[in-house]
């Protein structure tokens, strides 16, 4: 069985990403990266930390901007109004969930169009539907290329996807049906019917449905390609913290079945945010006008 190692692809886009990196800055450009975290939610805290780590290394320079718990819906759509008109700034990140009194979307669909690293605003999902992605969500872009790394074909292949999210679910499904891939790809969900007689057709079964080990043993074919985008902490008090970490697959179940497994963690989180300094690369360049 490949185990698919998020860090070891991630690697080897790093090291690409700094030579892009220094070549933009030859010709004058500093690629900036915004990051807005609202709050003080510790697992929002670490995802900022590593994103600011992983910028750090590939020389991307960041802005990172702390708001109060308190901030109010105008408060937060003036920051990301300024950070859209600062020209000095690529990207803007704004760190998900925000605090229940406050509309994510909004503030999300506020984000310019080519500042959109994170590729949730309506302009990028359009461009995305259409077979002509800009930036692509981060996740779905980061799955993408460990099938590349690690030559899993998919063309004429079937693809389940379960979960519909706007983040994970939805834009991998359209990508894998598109030229590209050229996967058949079927959308399901928790709610969907025999959802394990779907599951059990698929080649390639991407699990992000936001449910510690749904997807089962009996839930997968013999020689599948599994990619599990889920991270769940679990209560376990005989752990240290007092949890544990695991997907939305059963590892345990699924892995001797499998032609290829990501590894939860250490699989597809560390692509997501190497995915956020490719887009961030990428809006650099198309803001000034610069070829690759």
């Amino acid at each position: 069985m490949i185990l698919m190692s998020g860090a070891e692809v991630a690697e080897s886009l790093e090291r690409r990403l700094k030579d892009e990196v220094g070549a933009l800055r030859g010709r004058g450009c500093e690629p900036t990266l915004a990051v807005l975290l609202v709050g003080d939610n510790p697992a929002s805290q670490s995802y900022v930390r590593a994103k600011l780590k992983t910028a750090e290394r590939v020389g991307i320079h960041t802005r990172h901007f702390e708001l109060p718990q308190s901030v109010t819906q105008a408060e937060l759509l003036e920051r990301v109004r300024e950070l859209n008109g600062d020209r000095q700034v690529h990207g803007i990140l704004c760190q998900l969930p925000l605090p229940a009194h406050l509309n994510a979307e909004e503030a999300v669909q506020q984000i310019a169009p080519l500042k959109d690293v994170d590729g949730l605003t309506a302009a990028s999902m359009g461009l995305l539907a259409l077979g002509a992605p800009r930036f692509i969500p981060c996740t779905p872009a980061g799955i993408l290329e460990m099938l590349r790394f690690y030559r899993l074909p998919v063309a004429g292949k079937t693809a389940v996807v379960i979960g519909r999210s706007n983040i994970v679910g939805r834009p991998i499904s359209i990508l894998l049906s598109q030229r590209d891939w050229n996967a058949t790809v079927m959308l399901c969900h928790s709610k969907s019917q025999h959802l394990a007689e779907w599951t059990r057709r698929a080649d390639l079964l991407v699990a992000a449905v936001g449910i510690p080990e749904f997807v089962t043993g009996d839930m997968v074919r013999e020689g599948a390609v599994v990619v599990d985008v889920g991270i769940n902490r679990v209560p376990d008090p005989g752990r240290p913290k007092g949890y544990r970490l695991c997907g939305d697959v059963n590892h345990d179940q699924v892995a001797p079945k499998c032609l290829a497994l990501t590894p939860v963690p250490g699989g597809v989180g560390p692509m997501t945010v190497t995915m956020l300094m490719d887009n961030t690369v990428k809006a650099a360049r198309l803001q000034q006008g610069l070829a690759p």
